[in-house]
């Protein structure tokens, strides 16, 4: 099996943060979103990935060489992001008749076992039942268990299902006649080419697809959700003892610290994700995330993300600050 990655979108609800590197790449409990999903799906037992990608893709392309290099990995450029159905498409020569995909979108981290989907035989499309299904696609079910509708962020739902973003697909050549169809024919839903248009063309074809039910999943594209995942995974994550490595410093776990850091006369966590080479002293911080080489001096920061290269010194606020941004509040 395949995996089919889309990364290709600008990320506008994080920024200042996409503004200089791209959201895949946003660290979550020590390592990037992107590296998150490629090591959940190496798991259960793939090893062939595409990778859709557009704004900044150079350095998720960078990225993924220098740490997955050993897999089969191919890179396919969106350069106008027209939707998830032609980021799909463009991805077509990547797959052929035969072979089964998991498409699962680049910003999205699962919370449960993914095996058991895989190991089940037809298509199938990952749901979880929701309070407001009008921000998501959302599928409608028979009573037979088959998906008769897939419908793009409707207005007046249908169903509470709504798609979490991994879709296993085991008809790739009706999958790429549903593709070249929508494209051909200019089908667009809300101004964009969707993947759910070509689903719906492969049910009108006879083909059948169930759904299979995710624990949770986060949509790493807010503030708060990013923030939530990072608390997640870091109580999940094997904690090393860390008290006597910092001066004068109390750690309440879970965090995580990267490499090189020099950390003096400081309170960290719960729920704090450091990154590599950066700097803190005489400073609070919980529910936060801090990226590389930042430089954090007399502040109190919570549900916070800092940037890379970012410089703070006398501060008490909730912040969500860029790359090399410097900020002194003394």
């Amino acid at each position: 099996m395949k995996a089919i990655i889309p990364v290709a979108g600008v990320g506008t609800r994080l920024r200042p943060h996409t503004y200089t590197q791209p959201k895949p790449l946003i660290p979550v409990a020590g390592k990037p979103i992107i590296a998150s999903i490629v090591d959940q799906l190496v798991d259960c037992g793939i090893g062939s990935f595409v990778f859709v990608i557009g704004y900044l893709g150079d350095k998720i392309r960078d990225y993924i060489e220098q740490n997955y290099s050993h897999f089969d990995i191919s890179f396919v450029y969106q350069d106008e992001r027209l939707g998830l159905g032609h980021a799909i498409w463009l991805s077509r020569e990547h797959f052929s008749e035969g072979e089964e995909v998991l498409i699962v979108l680049g910003d999205t981290i699962f919370d449960g076992d993914l095996k058991p989907m895989m190991d089940q035989k037809g298509s199938i499309l990952g749901v979880k039942k929701v309070e407001d299904p009008r921000q998501f696609g959302v599928v409608v079910v028979s009573e037979q268990g088959f998906i008769t509708q897939v419908i793009e962020k409707p207005k007046i739902p249908k169903s509470n299902l709504a798609l979490v973003g991994i879709y296993k697909i085991e008809d790739t050549g009706l999958l790429r006649q549903g593709l070249e169809h929508i494209i051909q024919e200019e089908i667009k839903t809300r101004n964009e080419f969707q993947l759910s248009d070509a689903l719906m063309y492969m049910i009108h074809a006879g083909h059948k697809m169930c759904t299979y039910t995710i624990d949770n999943w986060f949509d790493c594209g807010k503030k708060e959700i990013l923030l939530e995942t990072n608390a997640m995974l870091l109580k999940r994550k094997p904690q090393s003892n860390l008290k006597e490595q910092f001066k004068n410093t109390i750690i309440i776990p879970p965090v995580s610290i990267g490499k090189h850091c020099q950390i003096s006369d400081c309170i960290i966590g719960p729920h704090v994700s450091v990154g590599d080479h950066s700097e803190l002293r005489y400073t609070i911080v919980k529910d936060s995330i801090i990226g590389n080489f930042a430089h954090i001096e007399e502040a109190v920061l919570h549900r916070s993300i800092i940037g890379n290269d970012a410089a703070i010194k006398g501060l008490s606020q909730s912040l969500n600050i860029g790359d090399n941004t410097e900020i002194d509040f003394s």
